[in-house]
């Protein structure tokens, strides 16, 4: 455990890549995000959805709600709103968040007043880490380690914080691909929230539309703190569209399985050691740095994390577009980095 906390970065910083190599943007096979490259179709939205303030009871939280097996769900601005806003909510206290992971979560508990406690991923082993803590943050399965934590052991430890009115946030948003692990059930229970997302299983990051799952006074709080209008008129509609189309989930979840099993196994071939999932693979590996250099020089672009958590230097690699060219494109600079 360490309190120091890692600077915030994320994937998806194409042009970053494009000025450091003087690489054009549409000259790149960008694997730096775990985002589904094949994602929903965006169908054409009725003139109104444009012209319209959005409404708030439009029945998106409904069937969010039901697409999550929630008992509730409130529509925020992606889950970036939820976790700038909800620790100043939350009593100030201890939180423990892992040190390899999604990196917004320690400066917005920060902002608020607490403690941050930075997590070894050796620490999500022990059936006792919330004992010390007044509140948990889980990404569950973790962003960029794939690790998936089962269901019972985060009700363990939401049962140690709550009794003492601390609170357990898992953060879904890697979760549609694998919807038996979820927590979602028993949001309705004081202490737990659950954080679920369109933008990676749906590919629909670009609309920042998610949800919170918890206890109605929990999300009538935060309703008041984020106010009218936090998600578009056309984001919400797509979103509805998307949540709505079973058929399309249930093919775009056994495709996502093949591909990221297709992943690993290139990797592994390639002398590569990943931990999978459906939409991204995980490489720790003393040469990282040099790696994720060397497959930007083939116009791979790749998102590098430093050692932390207990964890060597590493790359999280997302899936390709399901296209022939693209996939030999990333076998062949793998071949030349590797």
């Amino acid at each position: 455990m360490s309190t120091a906390q890692p600077p915030i970065r994320h994937g998806g910083d194409l042009l970053a890549a494009v000025r450091r190599y003087g690489r054009p943007a549409d000259d790149w096979l960008d694997l730096s995000t775990g985002i589904n490259p094949d994602g929903y179709a965006v169908p054409a939205l009725p003139p109104q959805v444009w012209q319209r303030l959005p409404q708030d009871d439009d029945g998106l939280a409904e069937l969010a709600a039901a697409a999550c097996g929630a008992p509730h769900a409130l529509p925020v601005a992606g889950s970036q709103a939820a976790i700038r806003t909800l620790p100043a909510l939350l009593r100030p206290g201890r939180v423990g968040i892992a040190a390899l992971g999604y990196s917004e979560y320690a400066p917005a508990f920060a902002a608020a007043g607490h403690t941050v406690v930075l997590l070894d991923e050796a620490d999500f082993k022990r059936p006792d880490l919330a004992d010390a803590l007044d509140h948990l943050v889980v990404v569950n399965p973790n962003n960029p380690t794939a690790r998936v934590l089962p269901a019972a052991m985060l009700l363990r430890w939401h049962a140690a914080l709550a009794a003492r009115g601390g609170t357990l946030l898992v953060d879904e948003a890697f979760i549609d691909c694998l919807p038996g692990g979820s927590v979602a059930a028993h949001s309705e229970n004081p202490g737990l929230v659950v954080l679920r997302s369109i933008g990676k299983f749906y590919g629909l990051a670009g609309i920042r539309c998610g949800f919170v799952l918890a206890q109605p006074a929990l999300l009538d709080a935060l309703r008041a703190r984020l106010g009218h209008w936090t998600v578009a008129g056309p984001a919400r509609e797509v979103a509805r569209r998307a949540l709505a189309d079973l058929p399309w989930q249930h093919a775009t979840r056994a495709r996502l399985q093949a591909c990221g099993a297709r992943l690993a196994a290139l990797l592994d071939r390639h002398g590569l050691k990943p931990a999978m999932h459906p939409l991204f693979c995980w490489v720790p590996h003393r040469d990282a740095a040099r790696l994720h250099h060397e497959l930007a020089q083939h116009g791979v672009w790749t998102r590098y994390f430093d050692a932390a958590g207990g964890c060597a230097p590493s790359l999280r690699l997302g899936l390709p577009p399901d296209q022939p060219l693209a996939w030999r494109r990333l076998d062949a600079a793998l071949a030349a980095a590797a």
